[in-house]
């Protein structure tokens, strides 16, 4: 069955600076790619720069000319996040777009960070909260957009709040979800925030539906030393167009949400084909676990307590 393909216009970012997490393979390159294509200059914070290197070489066989550098990043060590804070900040530079995409899916075994978190609410949210939070200065600098990609498992599921970081009783699932939940009220607070405190930042979320991404990879510094359990079924039905995305399209909702002029503060945006698994990106309705203004900043405030970084309100 031929595959119908979606894309959409990213408009002309010369002159102005980006900020991808997880930018070394899979969506996030994709992403940054793009952006590069348009005119930014990309920085592309990553853990490992030898496949950050690749990743750069590989944007720049397609575009000789692209602005893109890497800076280094561990979102599960709350001092790489303040490093890399401190080195941009340094470089005074506004940032006028972050795409803070990086995540870890369901390690089979509970993982901590480096700050004793649960792998993933470390990195997927509180990784990602620290440096919007050492970043401020930057994004307002920039009147940034600030696009969090969270996940489908955001729609299932519920945030743990008596055992956030999955001691009793670890579920990789359930604690996918949650990080994803929290990331999501987190975006959505962000906005709301920055409305109230006039700092010029509009914030959003997309989600890339369901695609043979990396995140469902072997991953074996995870514990995973085989692709998923239904990677190849994913694989095959996105092959053949059936039902899921791709690689390709499952970028497309972050650079809507991140780029597109009439993109909303506050929207969320994901695939609008079926169950919005696939098809071309398009605005949707909130996740219900997304709605609450009172768990948003619940969240928030756990997580300036947890990371011990506060983001001020001027």
């Amino acid at each position: 069955m031929p595959r119908t393909t979606f894309d959409l216009t990213v408009p002309d970012l010369s002159g102005t600076r980006a900020v991808v997490t997880g930018a070394s393979d899979g969506m996030g390159l994709g992403i940054a790619e793009r952006l590069a294509a348009a005119g930014a200059e990309v920085i592309m914070p990553v853990r490992n720069r030898e496949k950050g290197e690749r990743a750069i070489a590989a944007i720049r066989r397609s575009n000789p000319r692209a602005d893109v550098a890497l800076r280094d990043l561990d979102l599960a060590s709350l001092a790489s996040v303040a490093a890399l804070g401190a080195t941009l900040r340094a470089e005074d530079r506004p940032i006028h777009m972050l795409i803070n995409n990086a995540g870890v899916m369901t390690p089979p075994e509970r993982q901590v960070t480096a700050d004793g978190f649960e792998l993933q609410f470390g990195s997927n949210h509180l990784g990602h909260f620290a440096l919007v939070s050492h970043l401020l200065p930057l994004l307002k600098a920039g009147r940034a957009r600030v696009t969090s990609q969270v996940s489908i498992a955001a729609n299932q599921g519920a945030i743990n709040w008596d055992d956030l970081n999955w001691e009793r009783s670890y579920d990789g699932m359930k604690a996918y979800s949650q990080s994803k939940i929290a990331f999501g009220l987190f975006g959505l607070e962000l906005d709301r925030r920055s409305a109230a405190n006039g700092w010029g930042i509009t914030s959003n979320l997309s989600h890339p539906g369901i695609a043979p991404t990396n995140l469902l990879a072997a991953r074996p510094e995870l514990g995973r030393g085989e692709e998923v359990s239904g990677r190849r079924l994913i694989r095959a039905l996105s092959a053949r167009g059936i039902l899921l995305g791709t690689v390709e399209s499952a970028k497309l909702p972050a650079l809507m949400a991140a780029t597109d002029p009439e993109a909303k503060p506050g929207g969320f945006y994901g695939p609008r084909g079926l169950g919005h698994l696939g098809g071309a990106p398009a605005e949707q309705k909130l996740y219900s676990r997304l709605r609450s203004a009172d768990e948003a900043r619940r969240i928030w405030e756990v997580s300036e307590r947890l990371t011990e970084v506060a983001i001020p309100a001027v």
